[in-house]
């Protein structure tokens, strides 16, 4: 891993050390980084008003002209940030970034809406825009470094892309769905206790959205069910898992996932049991017999009809003596 940032950060040195012309005024725009204007376009796009500046963004946009577009729209920006014109101009420059494949910036972009211009026409369909932006992401887009040299897939920053678009509506249309891809990239990064409270969010906060609320439940009792597999003598999150389930199936009985519910709780019992057993075999093995019949009991508790029932039986009846002689 540090060979592969320290030849990054050769390759970085090389490319900012070798000559380059400049030919034009460069700028830069918080979120969106650097861009020039060229001055050999000058007659073509520049207008002395906000209104035709704009048509002039729009016109080229419309004919796939986006390094017109981005330098008449970045100038309406910079120049007259409190027109009217603005809002849209911000638009634009988010969408030649989203054809230009800057995916990061173009999010910036319609951040920078979202938090200048509350009251923009574009509004909605910029929060859809980070939405999809924030999707492509998850599924494995690389960031870049100044939105031009790859780095790596980040589920941390995309879960935090989801985060600002529930934050800047927690009640939109578009934010039930970006609170349930918190989760998913939380379950990608393996960080299943995060993936659970982001799941948990979006059942009770959209709970009179019942598509939302069951999905929301259902992916909760998964979560858990991933992260009782990776703790074996962790049996409180298998019971929080079965809990999820049961929850789900009894709230939502009509949903074609409850026998696939139904089948996880009667595996995770299971899973419950031997893992019961298994403590329980510990804390003999450490001749703790008080703790060892606790857990052979919560065996018998568990399933009585299980493959370990019948050796529980035979292990406490074993330790009753040791347990008697302990007590004396």
């Amino acid at each position: 891993m540090n060979g592969r940032f320290i030849s990054l950060w050769l390759l970085i040195a090389f490319a900012m050390l070798l000559p380059f012309r400049c030919p034009a005024p460069l700028y830069y725009t918080p979120g969106e980084g650097w861009y020039y204007e060229s001055f050999g376009e000058k007659a073509n796009w520049q207008r002395p008003r906000a209104k035709e500046q704009l048509e002039v963004a729009e016109e080229a946009f419309t004919n796939q002209q986006y390094n017109i577009t981005l330098h008449a729209a970045h100038r309406v920006v910079r120049v007259w940030p409190l027109s009217d014109y603005a809002p849209r101009a911000d638009y634009l420059i988010g969408r030649c970034l989203e054809v230009k494949h800057r995916d990061e910036p173009a999010f910036n972009a319609y951040e920078s809406i979202i938090q200048k211009y509350p009251n923009s026409d574009d509004y909605e369909e910029v929060q859809w825009r980070q939405y999809e932006i924030a999707n492509r992401f998850l599924a494995g887009e690389w960031f870049r470094l100044w939105g031009v040299i790859p780095l790596y897939p980040s589920m941390d920053q995309t879960a935090k892309m989801y985060s600002e678009i529930v934050t800047n509506g927690p009640y939109s249309d578009v934010a039930p769905k970006a609170q349930m891809q918190i989760g998913a990239a939380r379950e990608k990064q393996k960080d299943y206790e995060d993936a659970v409270t982001a799941y948990a969010t979006a059942a009770d906060r959209y709970h009179d959205q019942p598509q939302i609320a069951a999905d929301a439940l259902y992916r909760e009792g998964l979560a858990y069910e991933k992260q009782a597999a990776t703790a074996e003598y962790d049996q409180s999150t298998a019971g929080k898992a079965i809990a999820a389930y049961t929850d789900f199936s009894t709230l939502y009985p009509e949903d074609n996932r409850v026998p696939a519910a139904q089948a996880s709780i009667i595996k995770l019992k299971a899973q419950q049991v031997e893992g019961n057993f298994k403590i329980a075999q510990f804390y003999e093995k450490g001749k703790k017999w008080a703790g060892a019949v606790v857990y052979y009991n919560e065996v018998l508790q568990l399933d009585p009809n299980s493959p370990y029932a019948a050796p529980a039986r035979e292990r406490i009846e074993a330790l009753k003596p040791r347990l008697q002689t302990a007590m004396n």
